[in-house]
């Protein structure tokens, strides 16, 4: 199989997938190493592919009915319990995005849906000892979040300012 065709079939394969596959599943699917699928992967999005990076794997991005962008600010102890109430409410967490002083904006793609999501992200993070894009920026970073209803974004502003974690200056 040519790495065009390779790619072809991952198309294929996270097209008509209903849960994200993991870039080592792949790797395993087609007998190549998990870096040859990264970047595969990223040939693919280059091409205009919208493929994105997820806790769980890749997988095709959703649209969104509604999205908004939500000003937070936390200790990094309060991470799970943020992504939480979002996801709770009615939210999918779409990204984080810091303002850094050097990079400027820092965004990651996040697609936190369930609360699942939000265990598998935390359980990660302790795994690898990891920090958090808002540790660079005293916890203040945004979050594009989308939703169904107007009712669920007041209910998502509301749990967060209940938290103390919206950050409305």
């Amino acid at each position: 199989m040519t790495s065009s065709e390779r790619r072809t079939q991952i198309q294929s394969v996270l097209s008509t997938s209903q849960a994200p596959i993991s870039a080592s599943e792949l790797a395993r699917r087609f007998k190549v190493s998990r870096q040859t699928i990264v970047g595969d992967v990223s040939l693919l999005r280059a091409g205009g592919e919208g493929i994105v990076a997820t806790v769980r794997g890749y997988e095709y991005q959703h649209k969104a009915v509604h999205e908004a962008v939500l000003v937070c600010r936390h200790f990094p102890s309060d991470s799970a319990d943020e992504m939480r109430r979002i996801v709770t409410a009615g939210g999918v967490i779409e990204d984080v995005v810091v303002d850094h002083p050097l990079y400027g904006q820092i965004r990651a793609n996040l697609q936190i849906r369930d609360i699942a999501d939000v265990n598998l992200f935390a359980a990660k993070i302790k795994q690898q000892n990891a920090h958090l894009l808002s540790e660079l920026t005293d916890g203040v970073h945004t979050h594009t979040i989308a939703y169904d209803t107007p009712e669920q974004l007041a209910a998502i502003q509301a749990t967060l300012r209940e938290a103390g974690y919206l950050y409305e200056g």
